[in-house]
């Protein structure tokens, strides 16, 4: 059993949108997978990068910064926190938590707008 917990800014950045093409790539990478110490690495480096491409080719005037956790799941909890000094009207985030039964996976992604 999969679940999505979804907390996104809603800002001139549409949270809604990053948050889907998330989703996309982390079912992609982790759905059917078991926790595995040896593939972390490509999983996360996998997650990042498909997200990263896929919000670029929208078009959109923005610096992308997107960061990946995994974890192995267990009674001791998950808990990550980031805080951001910009503009909210153009700026975003949108934080993306998904788990299986073993294991979790957080992605964060901060929408930086450039200014033309």
């Amino acid at each position: 059993m999969e679940e999505y917990h979804r907390h996104c800014d809603e800002v001139g950045f549409n949270s809604d949108e990053a948050h889907n093409i998330v989703k996309e790539c982390i079912d992609g990478v982790l759905g059917g997978e078991d926790y595995n110490q040896n593939n972390i690495n490509q999983w996360t480096a996998s997650i990042v990068e498909q997200s990263l491409a896929h919000l670029v080719k929208l078009g959109k005037a923005y610096k992308y910064i997107v960061t990946c956790a995994v974890v192995q799941r267990s009674a001791y909890g998950f808990h990550t926190a980031s805080s951001c000094f910009w503009d909210t009207t153009s700026d975003g985030t949108c934080t993306v938590r998904w788990e299986n039964r073993t294991m979790n996976c957080i992605v964060h992604v901060f929408a930086i707008a450039i200014v033309l």
